[in-house]
């Protein structure tokens, strides 16, 4: 395989391989490192050694993953206040998307496994892996990947995300939400949180936010008219599809100042994700 034979499978097999380390790491930076460690050994390997490059590479770059989510979790109990994932601009062209594993909602659960049991949830549920190829990427025996696979999803049971049951649905919640922040109506505001609703606020200390999650219909609809009041919103807002689904971007002067995603079953709205930390902007 010539060195330009070698560029053009890893290109082949980039966005797949993207999605992976997106869905592992919860970050598009940090995916984005990733695959430029699996590139560089990627072209160092001997390529005629290697019967099935799209599993090689998955191996290497689940393995990375799994090296950076140790150091990752290390960072994250240091962050300032809640930490979300980096939102990601998408659109419906090119490789179709899995629209509830790439959501930002579904990336927040994500957090709460382990680094082993994340791939072997996101192998087996999302990508379709057989427990061998599993316990082959991540060198383990099958028993141990099935169980890892196993506890995922009984942790992931209670905690899944709703989604609601078309586009259309879940951008009229928001635009309803939006409209009602606007013009300042609590009751309104209310009237379209679940009695659970929770309020994500990440800036990293790096952008104003709230430093803990707030709950409750009363209180999320109270922290929303609080920041337009204060002209928080001031600038161009545009929906926009974040993360296979619509959200909001928030720009000042052309430059995205803040992102928000919601969870919703198209009745009601069961969390808001707002990201205000310029680092994790650069996507949308």
């Amino acid at each position: 395989m010539t060195p330009d034979d070698a560029a053009q499978v890893f290109t082949a097999h980039r966005p797949r391989l993207f999605g992976l380390a997106y869905r592992m790491l919860g970050s598009a930076a940090e995916a984005d490192d990733v695959l430029q460690e699996a590139h560089l050994r990627w072209q160092a390997a001997e390529h005629e050694a290697i019967a099935a490059p799209a599993a090689w590479l998955s191996t290497v770059v689940t393995r990375l993953c799994l090296d950076q989510l140790k150091s990752a979790r290390v960072r994250r109990e240091e962050y300032v206040g809640p930490w979300l994932p980096e939102p990601v601009a998408t659109d419906h062209a090119g490789d179709p998307l899995d629209l509830e594993s790439i959501s930002l909602a579904f990336l927040v659960v994500l957090e709460t496994l382990s680094p082993l049991e994340r791939a072997a949830f996101v192998l087996r549920e999302v990508f379709d892996y057989s427990f061998a190829e599993i316990a082959e990427v991540l060198g383990r025996d099958e028993a141990a990947c099935r169980q890892l696979a196993h506890r995922a999803k009984e942790h992931l049971k209670a905690r899944r995300p709703r989604f609601a049951r078309s586009r259309e649905q879940h951008e009229r919640l928001l635009g309803a939400f939006l409209g009602a922040v606007a013009q300042g109506d609590l009751d309104g505001l209310q009237r379209l949180l679940s009695s659970d609703v929770v309020a994500w606020s990440d800036g990293g200390g790096r952008a104003k936010a709230a430093r803990n999650l707030v709950y409750g219909p009363d209180r999320v609809a109270r922290l929303f008219v609080g920041i337009a009041r204060k002209g928080g919103n001031d600038g161009e807002a545009a929906f926009e599809t974040l993360n296979g689904w619509p959200g909001v971007v928030l720009r000042r002067g052309g430059v995205a100042v803040a992102a928000m995603t919601i969870e919703t079953d198209g009745e009601a709205i069961f969390a808001l994700h707002v990201i205000t930390n310029p680092d994790k902007l650069a996507r949308v």
